[in-house]
């Protein structure tokens, strides 16, 4: 028997006698110094169990082994006294995959991001590229609907590889996006998914807000091969307007009746971007089909800014068309890489036809005007939706992609500021600053909740998101007084503020504020491979 089992042996032994004898039982004492790390005096934070209190937390390799209201001892010793002590956050829907992504996520308090939405092929391929790269944080992806329909569909692209270049390229070939698959090519695109679902993808990424021209049956032939497996599909509405026909509330209705068709668990990804000004009764139909028992779920980032390629459908709409179903006019998009805002449809139509994959922001809500922060706050608070950041990759102004390992990224890099500080903003808004939730309640939003809609399919998912012995040792501690986000539309490269320390499978990812460059402590976060 190895030295740190005979520890943990001797720690338990130790307790039991004390229970026996009377004494109260507390995690192992200070005079056995059986830690790696050390968390001292923290205000310990666990949504699942309730504990909100001040404890130490005890490390060993990349698992909590104790939380205890006695002080314990071990290799490494943070004072936290002052601090929360919090699990890693997890992100569902983040696009930003890469190292510079995933470091501006862990400077925001993340210790898990995964990439459902949209999702990649080849899953295998996507897994092996990063861990041969090394991750900051653990990571995981879906089998993607739409790198398959692209794959199915346009004989031009070169085979599906898993980058964001790939993809992007995609808007030169607009058919994806508004024909019908034919029997062939559909057979190809289940095919597909299903090949990436067996190669350990976590679910079915179904990025219909981007694909007009699919229809029902393609969609229910895709959610009833999700069921079949028992993962989650995670959608981008197809329709996505403010007036019917095809309105939001048209898109919500179809995916919650795929739910009750086929038993998936339909995920409803970034329903406040979707739902435009509609949020407050889209949240309300998906309550009550949560209610009816359904398999139905969502997230939603504090933000009334969304992203995607200026090539993207949702665009090409004429400026008319364009304002009555969005609500807004062309001004209110923004290009990333260029750092300006469109002046008009002429402008548009220019960017569209030289770069139709480049990245814009279109702000769809003014968080300054009660009423639109009203219906924000709808999707935002909910106890039972996640938060998640929607993060895209890290533009230059030559339109290429940041990456590397270049840290902290170069100021002139840019993207929408969901990626760097969607969570540090939903703490400080929400929580410090307008106390419309507690501290229980928020970080509740931002690790249990995302972790439980998981881990029916992904067994992993069940040691993430809880502060307890047993748990993987994903933590976040967090100043309460001087968390925040700091990206802006205009200097989006800035880190947010107040994650303190952060641990990622037992590794200090960040200490005393400092991201440590040379850590990569990330893993992957996947479902069993099935081998023939």
């Amino acid at each position: 028997m190895s030295a740190l089992p005979r520890l943990v042996l001797s720690a338990t032994l130790l307790l039991a006698l004390g229970a026996a004898a009377g004494m109260p039982a507390h995690a192992p004492p200070a005079a056995v110094p059986g830690f790696d790390l050390v968390l001292r005096g923290g205000r310990v934070i666990d949504p699942e169990s309730g504990l909100d209190g001040i404890r130490d937390v005890g490390i060993v390799g990349g698992r909590i082994e104790a939380v205890s209201d006695q002080p314990l001892t071990g290799k490494k010793t943070l004072d936290v006294r002052g601090m929360i002590v919090a699990p890693g956050f997890i992100d569902l829907h983040s696009h930003a995959f890469d190292l510079p992504g995933q470091r501006m996520q862990a400077c925001d308090g993340v210790t898990t991001a995964l990439e459902l939405e949209s999702g990649v092929q080849p899953i295998g391929a996507a897994y092996d590229m990063i861990a041969a790269r090394g991750a900051a944080v653990n990571y995981g992806f879906s089998s993607s609907w739409t790198f398959s329909r692209i794959a199915a569909m346009i004989p031009e692209m070169p085979p599906p590889a898993p980058t964001p270049d790939w993809y992007l390229g995609s808007f030169r070939h607009p058919r994806w996006t508004t024909d019908v698959t034919s029997d062939a090519e559909l057979a190809k695109v289940l095919a597909m998914l299903e090949d990436g679902l067996r190669q350990g993808a976590l679910g079915i990424g179904v990025n219909a807000g981007y694909v007009p021209g699919v229809g029902g049956k393609e969609l229910t032939a895709v959610s009833e091969l999700a069921a079949r497996h028992g993962v989650p599909t995670f959608t981008h509405l197809r329709d996505w307007s403010i007036v019917d026909p095809n309105s939001s509330v048209e898109g919500l209705n179809m995916l919650i009746g795929l739910s009750a068709t086929t038993g998936v668990h339909s995920h409803v990804c970034h329903l406040n971007s979707t739902s435009l000004r509609d949020g407050e009764t889209t949240i309300r139909m998906v309550e009550a089909a949560r209610l009816r028992g359904l398999k139905v779920s969502t997230e939603a980032y504090p933000y009334g800014i969304a992203s995607f390629p200026v090539g993207a459908t949702i665009l090409l709409r004429n400026a008319k068309e364009f304002r009555e179903r969005i609500g807004i006019d062309f001004d209110k998009v923004r290009l990333i890489a260029k750092g300006r805002q469109i002046v008009d449809e002429a402008d548009i139509r220019r960017e569209q036809k030289a770069a139709p994959g480049q990245l814009v922001i279109m702000s769809f809500l003014d968080e300054s005007v009660p009423d639109d922060r009203r219906i924000l706050d709808a999707t935002v608070t909910p106890p039972w939706s996640a938060i998640a950041s929607d993060a895209v990759p890290w533009n230059l102004p030559d339109g290429s992609f940041v990456d590397g390992e270049a840290w902290p990224l170069p100021a002139n890099a840019a993207s929408n500021p969901r990626s760097a500080g969607t969570f540090c903003r939903f703490l400080r808004t929400y929580v410090r600053e307008r106390q419309l939730l507690s501290w229980i309640d928020a970080i509740r939003k931002i690790t249990i909740v995302p972790a439980k809609i998981l881990e029916d399919s992904v067994p992993q998912m069940k040691r993430k998101g809880r502060l307890q012995a047993g748990m993987d040792a994903d933590i976040a501690v967090i100043d309460p007084d001087n968390v925040r986000d700091r990206a802006t539309p205009d200097r989006s490269a800035q880190p947010s503020e107040g994650i303190r320390h952060l641990v990622v499978n037992g590794t200090l990812l960040i200490q005393d504020g400092r991201l440590d460059v040379a850590s990569k402590p990330g893993r992957p976060v996947r479902r069993s491979v099935v081998t023939d």
